[in-house]
């Protein structure tokens, strides 16, 4: 089973989101309250802990938000989605829309954890459906 482990928003693009109790998501914007949000297609980030996790093996120190992912899930390979995927998250609905990014600068996510995931194991959505999103909440993929 999929779910929610973390809630992370942040004041700044490029930089590490810090978890909340919960997050409330706004229909075709993201986020309230996140840098990230508005009328683009990345308005919503996911990591796997699995991508995470694998970087920690590898003797990085990082916590929750530290790769400025806004949701991080268990139980799925985000990464071999494919654009177009829809997720429901209790009431909310995403749709990928990204699988990774190009960065051109490195950020200060790079020179503060020694390297950022995102680009390579992240993904990006936007949301179709807005609600309230917390920790422990289910992910299902929508056929």
């Amino acid at each position: 089973m999929c779910k929610v482990l973390a809630v992370c928003i942040s004041e700044k693009k490029g930089t590490g989101k810090t978890p909340v109790e919960y997050g409330t998501l706004i229909e075709n914007f993201g986020f309230k309250d996140d840098a990230h949000a508005g009328d683009w297609h990345r308005q919503v980030s996911l990591l796997a802990v699995e991508k995470i996790d694998d970087f920690r093996d590898r003797g990085g120190k990082v916590s929750d938000g530290d790769f400025g992912e806004n949701l991080i899930i268990q139980g799925i390979d985000l990464s071999k989605l494919p654009v177009g995927t829809k997720l429901s998250i209790k009431d909310s609905i995403l749709e990928i829309t990204q699988i990774g990014k190009e960065c051109h600068t490195r950020c200060n996510i790079f020179y503060t954890v020694g390297d950022c995931i995102m680009p390579r194991e992240g993904i990006f959505a936007r949301v179709l459906k807005g609600g309230v999103i917390t920790a422990g909440n289910n992910v299902n993929l929508i056929p």
